[in-house]
């Protein structure tokens, strides 16, 4: 699928006037003698990332969006905003017709992405483009029937052959997934489980005992969505997962506001996954230009909360600005 991408985080002037080139100015130094911003791509997976920033005491911040909303160009253009304004991983939404862990927002952008031809093969082909120029590895957030329609050997083929670095199947129940944990691990996959509040004790230390890259605790009972406070019973569940193992532990579901993110920070998260929040951004904006430079001010705000800036920024370059839209 051709896609008429008009910059590469690879070669590109410094030029804040567009929505390419949002967060660079104040992250990216000119290579030298060029003139040009330049950022490495991504030379580790999920679990290396993690322990990278487990080293500097710093905790992770991951983005959720999901493929094809509004359409593939502006996904392909809102990952390399995303990475450049200092993500550590983005897990990237699959979008599927009956998403029944997800809130209206989510929804929603999975009919628009699906509306507009956001197969499985488009998105893929859109990745190949876009995975070299990026810094962060990319976890896919996918149903199981997608999988099941592709066969889970070739679904993991496709998705590690566009630079995928992980694999979150929301729905599939981990009493049911040694088969596809093990087709993921073929292909180095990182295959992620979720454990919720209530989620029994035994079966919680099963499933952080088999998960990959990180455990996702999902903070609260219910679908995905923008909320106005935070589950008081996260922390408790956290400290309850960290005496079992020593993976790193997100938390998604509901994660909408900086204050959100520093309390989080406080209560030891090891990473933060802010979804809802940024997808309405995108989808309620006049326009994909204008969605963009939505976010970007956004996710700046988010990462000024943070106790520590990110793997993938220097704090003394990063502007302070604290634009919040919500």
């Amino acid at each position: 699928m051709a896609l008429n991408l008009s910059f590469s985080s690879l070669s590109m002037s410094c030029n804040n006037s567009t929505p390419s080139n949002l967060c660079k100015a104040s992250l990216l130094a000119p290579k030298s003698g060029s003139g040009v911003c330049f950022r490495p791509p991504a030379t580790t997976g999920i679990s290396e990332t993690f322990s990278a920033l487990k080293q500097q005491n710093k905790v992770a911040f991951i983005p959720y969006i999901t493929a094809g909303d509004p359409d593939l160009q502006t996904t392909a253009k809102a990952l390399k905003v995303l990475d450049n304004c200092g993500a550590d991983m983005i897990e990237l939404g699959l979008p599927f017709s009956d998403p029944i862990a997800d809130g209206p927002v989510i929804q929603a952008s999975a009919r628009r992405a699906l509306e507009n031809g956001a197969t499985l093969k488009a998105i893929t082909s859109m990745l190949e483009k876009v995975t070299p120029e990026l810094s962060c590895p990319i976890a896919l957030l996918s149903y199981y029937n997608p999988i099941q329609s592709y066969g889970a050997q070739t679904f993991i083929s496709m998705i590690k052959d566009c630079g995928i670095h992980g694999l979150i199947v929301p729905d599939l129940a981990f009493e049911e997934s040694a088969q596809l944990r093990k087709e993921a691990l073929k292909k180095d996959i990182e295959f992620t489980l979720l454990v919720t509040p209530t989620t029994e004790p035994s079966r919680r230390k099963a499933i952080v005992d088999a998960s990959e890259g990180f455990v996702y605790l999902v903070s609260t009972t219910g679908v995905t969505g923008i909320r106005q406070n935070l589950n008081s019973q996260v922390e408790f569940h956290l400290n309850e997962i960290k005496k079992e193992t020593t993976k790193p532990v997100a938390v998604g579901f509901g994660i909408s506001r900086p204050e959100h993110v520093k309390q989080l920070s406080r209560w030891g998260a090891d990473g933060v996954i802010v979804g809802s929040a940024i997808v309405k951004l995108l989808g309620e904006a006049e326009n994909s230009e204008e969605g963009l430079r939505h976010v970007a001010s956004f996710v700046k705000a988010l990462k000024a909360a943070m106790p520590q800036n990110s793997l993938h920024e220097d704090q003394d370059k990063v502007s302070k600005s604290s634009l919040a839209i919500f």
